[in-house]
């Protein structure tokens, strides 16, 4: 087990005391059972004893609340085809390694155990012997040689190697010592590996099984036979037809989706999928789930999970409040909806749970410092003019009237229980302050038409197309337009651009957008999501050239960035083959002072606290769960041992 910077300790005592779920090494002489519904399968030979469907050390679970019962079927809604990250998080977290559920440490998941050279530069994963896909197929070292090699190293399914998995510019090197053993060597330490592959990065590494995919691959099948595959699928070639059936599942998450016939090592299995005409995505227990309780039970409990799909929120909401939804948060638990949600509990025989949030901010602006346009471009890398936008926005009204008093002015940085916490970075030019904000804007565009708009050095008027998804976040269209207020006061227009998410990626992805808001992640898992701190993914929405330059400086759509910019990346890239975490620490605290003199983005607010509603027949669930994507919430509370009672 590696242990990580003590980050949360002051932010979590209560929350680490709730969360009592661990993880331990099977008991040689425990006695396995299983679900009642498989019991049939199981009498006709359709499906082997429950012994010999397990590994032969299961990973056992300490549930929160104690041992559950089976069966049941867990609903949830979701916005369609584009919210794949909801399965990501609520039935599909499962790695080589895992967070533990306190956030505090990685531990064993998929791989029974691991080691790590001293010098951090060969990682060595012992895999659980005799573990099936649920189709009753070896999971063995062939598995992750073929997503690393296949996947990730094959230049037309995946365009580049993750960074994460690379180390001075070398992809790593995987190599199978047995069927359960597998080195990952780097060429130099990569210093946040075993913390990558606990977020979702690592998930495709365990969701790509060799023998189902290999058969969509040109590197294992004839060519005249995978193109009368490609013809009948009716894809443009292979790469299509692989990425359909469930490859490249980092790149391509809704593929998990998608295809029933896609093995997998999940708790549960698509039997209903995803796709373009779907109302209902529906997923069954996977007979050959490698974990069991403390009593030798196999998990998961709930027998189902049904996903609405497509549902509007205010949809989710009627459905919530009439209890036809056991347990969610995403898209419906909004500060508006609060009060009806708290009113109704005895009506829909639900309660609250707290969600923790690790983000940094309600909202972060991103004006796009590498736009196309040239104009745009030179203004808007003009810090007086962001400082002026800034000083331009009422935070404090903002917080009262669409967060309900909750929160805190705040700039995109580390939240205050972070030993990174930059106090500059998060602070400063959050004061409502419409005199400075127009001298701040006036050394940059001093000039303004008839109706007090500022005008471009040509004569026309600067018009900020903001770039919006309304479905992200409820709060955010009506936070835009008191925004968009405070800054027609100072003199500058914002136009909404609303889009659906895909097209906004698209469209970011080609730099081709001016402006755009978005979450605040980073709060707390700063050294792994640094994407605010510097351009460091095409998450930084703020500097997508330059982020293309620090991942692949042969990427066509590159542009090579300042020097202070090129400094963070070359400390970050120190950071990456450093092993020693307060090393780590000291690098990062160097970028966040750059970030603070440079002031890339602009914040809104600190989130408070969030919640949630559970049904109260289900068990298992915490009563406060931290929220992030690279924790992926609720997934670390081990969702497999959530149960419904009677």
């Amino acid at each position: 087990m590696i242990k990580l910077r003590k980050v949360f300790a002051a932010l979590f005592v209560v929350i680490i005391t709730l969360l009592s779920l661990s993880i331990t090494v099977a008991q040689d002489a425990m006695t396995y059972h299983q679900a009642p519904s498989l019991d049939d399968k199981v009498s006709s030979g359709a499906l082997p004893a429950v012994e010999d469907r397990l590994p032969a050390s299961p990973m056992v679970v300490t549930p929160l609340e104690g041992v559950g019962q089976y069966g049941g079927t867990w609903h949830m809604g979701t916005r369609g085809g584009g919210d794949e990250v909801i399965y990501v998080r609520t039935v599909a977290y499962q790695n080589l390694v895992r967070w533990s559920t306190d956030w505090t440490s990685v531990i064993p998941d998929v791989a029974e155990s691991y080691d790590v050279n001293k010098e951090g530069t060969v990682f060595t994963f012992h895999l659980r012997q005799g573990m099936k896909w649920s189709d009753g197929q070896p999971f063995t070292a062939d598995d992750i040689l073929f997503v690393i090699n296949d996947v990730y190293k094959n230049s037309e399914v995946y365009p580049a190697v993750p960074t994460w998995l690379t180390s001075s510019g070398k992809p790593v090197d995987v190599e199978k010592v047995d069927d359960y053993t597998v080195n990952f060597n780097f060429a130099a330490p990569n210093g946040l590996f075993i913390q990558n592959l606990a977020t979702p990065n690592g998930s495709a590494m365990v969701a790509q099984p060799k023998h189902y995919l290999s058969q969509f691959h040109k590197s294992y099948v004839d060519e005249a036979a995978l193109n009368d595959m490609v013809t009948a699928a009716g894809v443009d070639g292979w790469v299509s037809l692989f990425n359909q059936k469930g490859g490249s599942a980092a790149g391509k998450p809704n593929t998990l989706w998608n295809n029933a016939d896609l093995p997998t090592i999940n708790p549960w299995m698509v039997i209903s999928p995803l796709g373009p005409n779907a109302t209902q995505v529906q997923l069954t227990r996977n007979p050959y789930f490698y974990a069991v309780d403390t009593e030798g039970n196999q998990l998961p409990y709930i027998d189902n999970v049904y996903y609405d799909v497509g549902s509007d929120v205010q949809t989710l909401v009627l459905k919530a409040l009439n209890g036809d939804i056991d347990m969610q948060d995403r898209h419906i638990a909004t500060n508006t909806n609060r009060a009806v949600f708290f009113d109704n509990q005895q009506k829909g025989d639900y309660h609250f749970y707290e969600t923790v949030p690790s983000s940094s901010n309600v909202m972060v602006i991103s004006l796009n410092l590498t736009n196309p346009d040239p104009v745009k471009r030179e203004i808007y890398q003009n810090k007086d003019f962001r400082v002026g936008l800034s000083q331009a926005i009422n935070r404090q009204e903002i917080i009262d009237v669409i967060y309900i008093g909750q929160g805190q002015p705040y700039q995109a940085a580390p939240r205050p229980q972070s030993p990174l916490y930059n106090e500059k970075l998060a602070t400063q030019y959050t004061d409502y302050d419409p005199d400075a904000a127009n001298a701040a804007l006036d050394k940059v565009l001093p000039n303004k038409d008839s109706e007090g708009f500022r005008l471009l050095p040509n004569g026309d008027r600067l018009v900020i197309g903001m770039e919006v998804i309304p479905t992200l976040f409820p709060e955010w269209p009506d936070e835009l337009q008191l925004i968009k207020g405070y800054w027609a006061k100072v003199g500058v227009a914002m136009e909404e651009v609303v889009e659906d998410r895909d097209a906004f990626y698209s469209r970011k992805g080609a730099n081709q957008h001016d402006a755009a808001i978005w979450g605040g992640d980073g709060g707390l898992e700063v050294i792994l999501e640094p994407r605010w701190y510097f351009p460091f993914s095409n998450e930084s929405n703020y500097a997508e050239a330059w982020q293309y330059w620090f991942n692949d400086h042969t990427d066509t759509r590159a542009e090579e960035p300042p020097e202070i910019v090129k400094k963070q990346m070359d400390l970050y890239t120190q950071l990456r083959a450093t092993a020693d975490p307060e090393g780590q620490n000291d690098l990062m605290k160097q970028i966040l002072d750059i970030a603070a003199d440079q002031f890339y983005t602009i914040g809104i607010a600190l989130p408070a606290n969030g919640y949630g509603i559970v049904k109260n027949n289900m068990h298992n669930v915490p009563a406060a769960i931290l929220q992030a994507y690279l924790y992926p919430s609720p997934g670390p509370t081990n969702t497999f041992t959530y149960y419904f009672s009677n």
